[in-house]
């Protein structure tokens, strides 16, 4: 069984909105594989794990946020 997180807003308190809920945990669920389909290519690949982990990091840390 997948658990979710907790989705917070920028003042702590949880999403409420049911709706807001279910949409977050199917993108999360989507992500999560998708990003160990990409993993376990790039394993199968041949390239080196720690490396691989980095740069799925460095693409998070990338990210920007649309609101500003």
């Amino acid at each position: 069984m997948v658990e979710y997180p907790i989705w917070l807003q920028s003042n702590q308190e949880p999403v409420a909105c049911k709706e807001k809920i279910k949409i977050l945990n199917e993108n999360h669920a989507e992500l999560q594989q998708m990003m160990q389909d990409t993993f376990e290519d790039a394993m199968i690949m041949g390239v080196d794990e720690q490396e691989m982990r980095n740069i799925l990091k460095k693409i998070v840390d990338q990210l920007r946020s649309p609101v500003v």
